[in-house]
């Protein structure tokens, strides 16, 4: 499957059904084998709508996280969760998302919660696609938190939670889990002002047990909630220095930045698969099939078919499921289309 020409993957989240975001809000009023089955049946639905669509590749839609990062603070010691937002009014950003307390050491002696997801996926999934499970990474995991005497900045936070994450990362190839995405959107969002070369050490000890050992993947975006980039939407900071990263293939966030620096993914092309945002997670215009394959044709320009694989620019977890549908359809649609072509 990996040498799939214009592999169509997706990064991990998916959007919730409606009822799922209801039941969220009101768990008290369920019981654990209701919690159970809610969470099996937003998986099935999640997994139906990306093998509808077609895709090679597909996810949990992590159906059981109420967020990308911040759900893994739930199974690790040592966490206050919820204990300051700055602003609770105003427009809608990511200066509303709360930090929370460091009250001991950091550690998660149950795991991180993405081997059960992946073996729930693995059990309610049809055969076919490929299965893939979507982790971030340390520096991502660490941004809100606060430093405390223990731990006196972010970079000693990232530290305790890198060996965490690396444990989570064996064991779910031990698992049987042979797609991985290690995700990372603070590094390409702090790319501009941080030291690039520190970002691939920590990304690269992170991942070393696991190379070669599955096919690994990172995702780089500007950020994603309630529709706002939080980064310097610029890919050119991060490189050279991220080709270093040990990754099988490399995500870059494109669509929503009209295909800036798309001469980039020659360079990322020419180490590893590059993975092209090609659906705008932010947008309701609904790409055409016509717009993929001509998006894809000029990806062509730059990448070799063997070497690219299409997806959305960032998870889908905040765009309508209606909207969600169409556009990967369309994405796979689009894909298959120039796959005859060639």
């Amino acid at each position: 499957m990996k040498d799939l020409p214009i592999r169509t993957t997706v990064i991990g989240s998916y959007p919730f059904p409606a009822w799922l975001e209801f039941s969220s809000a009101n768990l008290d009023k369920f019981g654990y084998a209701d919690i159970e089955e809610m969470q099996n049946d937003a998986v099935v639905a999640a997994i139906h709508d990306q093998v509808q669509a077609g895709l090679d590749v597909i996810t949990d839609g992590e159906q059981t996280r109420y967020d990308f990062n911040l759900s893994f603070y739930g199974f690790i010691d040592g966490i206050e969760p919820n204990s300051i937002v700055p602003r609770k009014w105003g427009p809608p950003a990511h200066d509303q998302r709360g930090k929370h307390l460091i009250t001991g050491t950091l550690s998660a002696p149950k795991g991180l919660g993405a081997v059960a997801e992946f073996q729930r996926l693995k059990q309610l999934a049809p055969s076919g696609p490929v299965l893939k499970a979507s982790i971030p990474g340390p520096f991502t995991m660490s941004g809100r938190l606060f430093p405390n005497a223990q731990y006196k900045d972010r970079y000693a936070i990232c530290e305790a939670l890198l060996p965490l994450v690396r444990k989570e990362l064996e064991d779910l190839v031990e698992a049987g889990c042979t797609e991985i995405t290690v995700d990372e959107p603070s590094m390409s969002c702090y790319a501009y002002k941080e030291d690039t070369g520190r970002f691939v050490d920590i990304f690269n000890r992170t991942v070393e047990s696991v190379v070669g050992k599955c096919r690994l993947s990172t995702h780089l975006c500007f950020g994603n909630y309630k529709g706002h980039a939080v980064g310097y939407r610029k890919l050119a900071p991060m490189f050279p220095a991220f080709l270093d990263f040990k990754v099988d293939e490399m995500h870059v966030e494109m669509a929503n930045r009209e295909y800036a620096e798309l001469q980039l993914i020659k360079l990322i092309g020419e180490r590893m698969d590059v993975a092209v945002g090609i659906v705008d997670v932010k947008s309701y215009y609904i790409e055409t099939v016509a717009d993929i394959e001509r998006n894809i044709d000029t990806c062509l320009k730059f990448v070799s078919p063997d070497r690219l694989a299409v997806a959305p620019d960032c998870g889908l977890s905040q765009t309508a499921r209606w909207a969600a549908k169409k556009k990967l359809a369309n994405m796979v649609q689009g894909a298959k289309n120039v796959r005859k072509r060639l």
